[in-house]
């Protein structure tokens, strides 16, 4: 009756934590067939009549045709440069030995403590400037790139599971190290790949104070997160919150597209640590 008893308490734990976390999402999916009217009433869930037009113009008036364009590029710039950032980063420090690995690793561990947010905006925004890379999209890219410790750590643990004996036949057969990576171990890390490559692109697609500063000076290449908030106020400076419900659901597709295709990773991942 003991077991039975923690079973229920722990299906309904998850239970409540499951409508907890899907009950927003549906609540602004219905939102973005409501009226404006309706919105601002309250007291509803599900719309009176349903205003599918609402989404033609959330396209329209946020210009997402060319801000989806730039968080694509901006999201998939970063996640390839993370992962081979990151890949090469986790193979040298788990192959190779050399002065100061230890130190690399905790300067790498220690930036995963340390959140100072906004307060780095501005040094970072100073460098790139040097770099002449503070009016475009490749400086947050570079400077997403470079926060790459969680990915690095996530490879590296799944690079331990890959035998050592793989690079010993491959060396016996006159593979070099970068041969090695690139030939052997980078197809087998694809799930860690996966994995990482997800939550990468997440993290840069869900970006948005750094593209809004970068491109203040060119709105043409602002992206997506930026370009809601055009959404927010109409013509007669009236708060437009039913576009800006079906523009939030627009901009949740794409992230939705990439969990699907890296599921499959992320899933085999995951039964891979629990088998280990």
């Amino acid at each position: 009756m003991g077991k039975l008893g923690g079973r229920v308490l722990l299906w309904l734990f998850l239970l409540v934590t499951a409508l907890l976390i899907v009950f927003p999402v549906v609540v602004t999916f219905l939102g973005s067939f409501m009226s404006n009217i309706e919105i601002t009433k309250g007291g509803q869930i599900f719309p009176s009549s349903w205003h599918f037009a609402n989404y033609k113009e959330a396209w329209v008036q946020a210009n997402f045709a060319r801000f989806t364009w730039n968080s694509l590029f901006l999201s998939g710039t970063t996640t390839i440069g993370t992962l081979i950032v990151a890949s090469m980063a986790a193979y040298v420090v788990d192959r190779i030995h050399f002065p100061g690995k230890a130190i690399y690793v905790a300067i790498q561990a220690s930036t995963m403590f340390i959140s100072i947010g906004a307060v780095v905006i501005r040094p970072q925004f100073e460098l790139m400037v040097k770099l002449h890379m503070n009016t475009n999209l490749w400086g947050v890219v570079l400077i997403l790139i470079s926060g790459h410790a969680y990915i690095f750590f996530i490879l590296l643990s799944f690079l331990k599971g890959i035998s050592r004996e793989l690079d010993e036949a491959a060396r016996i057969d006159g593979c070099s190290n970068a041969g090695i990576f690139w030939r052997i171990i980078l197809p087998l890390m694809r799930p860690g790949l996966g994995v990482g490559a997800l939550f990468t692109f997440c993290g840069a697609w869900n970006e948005y104070l750094r593209p809004l500063v970068f491109t203040m000076t060119n709105p043409k290449l602002q992206t997506l997160t930026v370009g809601l908030s055009y959404l927010r106020y109409g013509a007669s400076a009236a708060v437009q919150t039913h576009y800006m419900l079906a523009g939030a659901c627009l901009s949740i597709l794409p992230l939705l597209v990439v969990y699907m295709v890296a599921n499959r990773s992320f899933m085999q991942m995951t039964a891979g640590s629990l088998k280990g």
